[in-house]
């Protein structure tokens, strides 16, 4: 293990499918905001963190990251699109994440588990709203958003759990 890395005692994929599963934990918590997309946390302990997000068509994330957190969601409902940064080659070993290719459909049942480092957007670019369950493993303290210029991410805003959500 590197340095820094912090070891996770939580099976994220484990959780996630198992809470997804609990329906009488997230089901009356559903709602959509026409705004933004809505969210809400459905359980924490020192060890992680669960939320619930809605989806309406079109709404989506910025590229970002989780602050160092690891983590994994589940489709519930609907449709999301997941495109994820990294390195198109071994030539690009200059530290920079790149926008590197199509994004994958994500459909009602299907889970993405990630680690510290990664970096993605996600969209509901269906026509019907989208619910998705999230857990993170150690609970979220902060992420950045990027924007991508000429297929490079750069880091635009930090936020900060308690300063900015």
């Amino acid at each position: 293990m590197s340095r820094g890395a912090q070891r996770i005692s939580v099976d994220l994929n484990d959780t996630a499918r198992r809470l997804a599963r609990q329906r009488s934990i997230w089901q009356g918590l559903v709602d959509f905001d026409p705004i933004t997309r809505y969210y809400a946390r459905l359980l924490a302990d020192e060890h992680h963190e669960a939320w619930l997000l809605t989806w309406l068509p079109g709404q989506g994330t910025p590229w970002h990251d989780h602050g160092g957190s690891a983590g994994s969601f589940v489709v519930l409902q609907g449709v999301l699109t997941e495109e994820v940064a990294g390195y198109k080659a071994a030539a690009d070993l200059d530290g920079a994440h790149r926008v590197t290719g199509p994004g994958v459909l994500l459909t009602p049942g299907d889970q993405r588990t990630f680690g510290t480092r990664h970096l993605h957007r996600v969209t509901n670019a269906g026509s019907d709203p989208a619910v998705s369950l999230h857990v993170y493993a150690p609970k979220l303290t902060a992420m950045t958003n990027y924007r991508a210029v000429d297929g490079v991410l750069q880091a635009e805003e930090h936020a900060e759990i308690g300063v900015d959500w």
